[in-house]
């Protein structure tokens, strides 16, 4: 005689199992929206730095030739404004090549990417 002792086919044991892969169900759908919604942030992000970046490169060209014909006209001279302007974004560059060191963006790029990585995270701990 085969006695069918077997506990793991109740209903408690099947509801049990049906909220667990529910669960897990859930969770698997709540990481993936929370990574889709970090992919927009970022790609938003990153179209809008382009952008800001490529109007902060005109605006800088634009200044740079008013301030060169500006200093031309100032000098009497068809080309020494372009060149006071050109030397300047020279001694500029040597300063930032020189004086600049990578820590310091390292360091401001941490705090950014830490602020927003965990002021986004609402998840209780």
């Amino acid at each position: 005689m085969v006695l069918d002792d077997d506990t793991s086919k109740t209903p408690r044991n099947d509801s049990l199992i049906g909220n667990l892969t529910g669960y897990l169900d859930t969770r698997i759908d709540l990481v993936r929206l929370e990574v889709q919604q970090k992919a927009t942030t970022i790609v938003v992000s990153t179209i809008h730095g382009v952008a800001l970046a490529i109007l902060g490169l005109l605006v800088l060209i634009f200044f740079s030739v008013f301030a060169g014909l500006a200093l031309n006209v100032a000098l009497d001279s068809a080309f020494l404004g372009f060149g006071i302007v050109a030397g300047f974004y020279l001694l500029l560059l040597i300063l930032v090549l020189v004086g600049v060191d990578k820590a310091a963006f390292q360091g401001l790029a941490n705090k950014m990417l830490k602020d927003t990585i965990y002021k986004s995270d609402k998840r209780q701990a």
